[in-house]
């Protein structure tokens, strides 16, 4: 045997299994959460889904921005409440995107990130926005969308965006 190809071949080898562990990492404790897409979400759940989460909103007294989408990330019903910051526009539907192409809640990977390490990789991944808030929209067992929120802190947004997907269950 050639060594040369053996170092090679145990190189190769070694980054493999270097992309698998960064794979796992990114989503474990996430398997039971990532299920199929089914049919997009239609615009009448969106507005339930909306609804839902402005209620909540009210009630806490948030100014915050909701966005729904369907399962490529594409916005289908938004709302900002008045006073909301500007930014928070773009973040709600970043979370909301993230939650629907990656089929899990956007606080995964804020907490996958939070690792450091490997889990810095998340910050290279298309379209991620790795902050709590982005919720997948779940109907039958299948993804229908997601539901992203932002303008208060990312557990605030998460309670506002859980009462949304509450209401399609």
């Amino acid at each position: 045997m050639n060594p040369i190809k053996i170092h090679a071949g145990k190189m190769l080898a070694a980054k493999h299994v270097a992309v698998l562990a960064l794979f796992c990492s990114l989503f474990a404790g996430t398997a039971a959460q990532a299920q199929d897409y089914g049919s997009n979400v239609t615009l009448e759940q969106a507005r339930t889904v909306i609804a839902a989460a402005e209620a909540e909103a009210v009630k806490q007294n948030f100014n915050v921005a909701i966005a729904v989408v369907d399962t490529a990330g594409n916005l289908v019903a938004f709302v900002k409440r008045d006073n909301t910051q500007n930014g928070s526009v773009q973040v709600a539907q970043g979370k909301a995107s993230t939650a629907a192409l990656y089929k899990r809640p956007s606080k995964a990977l804020q907490d996958t990130l939070a690792q450091g390490g490997a889990g810095l990789r998340v910050l290279g991944l298309t379209g991620v926005i790795p902050v709590e808030g982005g919720l997948p929209l779940v109907v039958g067992g299948v993804i229908v969308g997601a539901v992203g929120v932002s303008g208060v802190t990312s557990e605030q947004d998460s309670m506002v965006a859980t009462a949304g997907a509450a209401a399609l269950k």
